[in-house]
């Protein structure tokens, strides 16, 4: 009986399996998943400055040029937004390196909406303030609020930010409404003159202006008017006595309390901005000096 050895067929390793990618939930550096309300904003969507609404109070929406998001209240809720798109909500700045890839939070706490720097450049808020890092949270109230920050080669970037409140916000259009003109104080042809002196640099659209100093504006005054006798002691009391004006009408930012020490040029600075926000001064007053 003949026996037949048992014979293997070769063996064909099988192709390696393909890398598997790693899920969003193990990604470390993704963002944390959205809120199943939340909600995408295509970019150019329009812009939030028209208003917003949703049906739950105290909903953010959040936009930049490349989109945004909107989301409902929450404790604890974030919305994150920077330069590097994976690991953010919202991308900002994306071709600029000096916005960092993640340039800062909002945040639901306590029944608000918070706002923090957590990149290198501070974020430029409406009136002027710049929140930096480690700074506390700005809380932001309801309706529109732009948010700044510097970029390259004097580039700035826009995070339009919006919290719906207790009714529609959405504004209505008023194109035949009368046009309401701006408050204005009346000044005399001594003060006038004396606070272009005084503003003069504003007026010339300088970069960074500051007021003359008292002994400057006196000067000045004292070659267009030989025989108005101006001193610095006049010029003092002339322009504080308009200061102390707007201020009883409700201008702030014009007093030593509100300000705090050290004053420096801080109280006529505002007080300028106020006239040429008010246009009770305009670069046209420069007559009365560069005529004479």
């Amino acid at each position: 009986m003949s026996t037949y050895a048992r014979t293997t067929p070769p063996s064909h390793p099988e192709p390696p399996s393909p890398p598997r990618r790693p899920s969003p939930s193990r990604n470390r550096n993704s963002p944390p998943p959205p809120s199943p309300d939340a909600r995408a904003l295509p970019a150019g969507h329009d812009s939030l400055a028209r208003g917003a609404s949703a049906p739950v109070r105290g909903t953010v929406f959040a936009l930049a040029l490349t989109g945004g998001m909107t989301l409902g209240p929450g404790e604890g809720r974030t919305v994150l937004f920077g330069r590097n798109r994976p690991e953010v909500h919202i991308c900002l700045g994306e071709d600029d390196p000096q916005v960092s890839r993640h340039q800062g939070t909002l945040t639901h706490r306590g029944g608000q909406w918070l706002l923090s720097t957590v990149g290198r450049p501070p974020i430029r808020c409406p009136g002027g303030r710049l929140l930096v890092r480690d700074e506390e949270p700005l809380a932001l109230g309801t309706g529109y609020t732009p948010l700044f920050v510097g970029g390259s080669r004097g580039r700035e970037h826009l995070l339009e930010v919006f919290v719906t409140g207790p009714d529609d916000e959405h504004p209505r259009p008023r194109h035949t409404d009368v046009t309401r003109p701006p408050r204005v104080w009346v000044l005399s042809d001594q003060e006038k003159l004396a606070l272009v002196v005084l503003g003069r640099r504003y007026l010339r659209h300088d970069p960074h202006p500051q007021p003359l100093t008292w002994r400057q504006t006196a000067a000045e005054l004292a070659e267009l008017q030989p025989g108005a006798r101006w001193t610095e002691k006049r010029v003092e009391h002339t322009v504080n006595a308009v200061r102390i004006r707007l201020s009883r009408d409700g201008v702030p930012w014009l007093t030593r309390e509100e300000v705090g020490e050290p004053v420096g040029n801080a109280l006529n600075d505002h007080l300028i901005r106020a006239l040429l926000t008010s246009t009770n001064l305009v670069p046209r007053d420069l007559r009365l000096i560069d005529a004479a």
